[in-house]
């Protein structure tokens, strides 16, 4: 994704993001889907995918188990092939040692309900986008406080310290094939702040790890965070020490900064008066 290179035509390219209309329009089906799962009237009711078999899956290093049907495990292609090659295997059981058990329940819950807790809603008063809990609700009728606040981080075993949940489900979501469930990842993660220097370079570290090399999404997301908070990193001696453990990340930052001075470079030349 990123050349290496500081020739105008080989700069880092700007994401293109998807038309603001049709991400509302799919948000909102998906709040319907989920509130209509939720009422009573829909519990008692069979619902197509709901009468397939059951998967067992094993989940990380403490052997979590969780259960899906299988028709709508196959919304994934990743599982969809997995089962295709368990197709005689008496035990219905998928093993995944090195996945982690509370970001695997947001897989599970999205391919359910079309959203991971806590939800993406919009606030159509502000015509702005909020996550669930993130406002309390003077009305007891209204939905939108869910299970209250959550921490934005997860603990992840395979990292050995704490990361951005929304990067761990977007790398998930890597993995087993489920681009709109990345859109939606990368859209909540957008409205996180108030995020330590440390997790933040962890969890791009992490994103880098478990992405391939053309994602022109979520590390162009944390090139641009990093470079909108230049002045708090720039005073950050865990930056210093990151920075000198190097790596291609630091790589892509050096050159998209590069590339973000010659653009303002270029706007300040287009301003002056031009000489003879």
């Amino acid at each position: 994704m990123f050349k290496r290179s500081f020739a105008s035509k080989d700069r880092v390219t700007k994401v293109t993001k998807q038309p603001k209309k049709s991400f509302r329009e799919n948000i909102q089906a998906k709040q319907k889907m989920f509130e209509k799962m939720d009422s009573p009237m829909s519990m008692g009711s069979t619902s197509p995918g709901l009468t397939s078999a059951i998967i067992t899956l094993v989940i990380g290093k403490d052997q979590r188990l969780f259960a899906a049907h299988e028709d709508v495990l196959c919304y994934s292609p990743f599982f969809a092939s997995a089962l295709r090659g368990q197709f005689f295997d008496d035990t219905r059981r998928i093993n995944l040692p090195d996945e982690e058990a509370e970001v695997f329940s947001c897989i599970l819950e999205y391919l359910y309900k079309g959203d991971y807790y806590p939800r993406l809603l919009q606030d159509k008063r502000h015509n702005t986008w909020i996550l669930e809990g993130a406002v309390s609700s003077p009305d007891p009728s209204d939905k939108t406080g869910g299970r209250g606040p959550v921490e934005p981080t997860i603990y992840h075993s395979g990292v050995g310290d704490v990361i951005l949940r929304d990067t761990a489900v977007y790398c998930a979501a890597e993995r087993y094939g489920l681009e709109e469930l990345k859109k939606l990842a990368l859209r909540k993660q957008g409205l996180q702040s108030g995020i330590e220097v440390g997790t933040i370079l962890r969890s791009a570290r992490y994103a880098y790890d478990n992405t391939p090399d053309n994602d022109s999404r979520l590390r162009a997301h944390y090139l641009a965070l990093i470079i909108r908070s230049r002045r708090t990193f720039k005073r950050s001696g865990t930056m210093q020490m990151e920075m000198e453990i190097g790596g291609k990340l630091f790589f892509d930052l050096f050159v998209a900064m590069c590339n973000h001075i010659d653009d303002i470079v270029d706007i300040s030349n287009s301003k002056s008066p031009k000489t003879i």
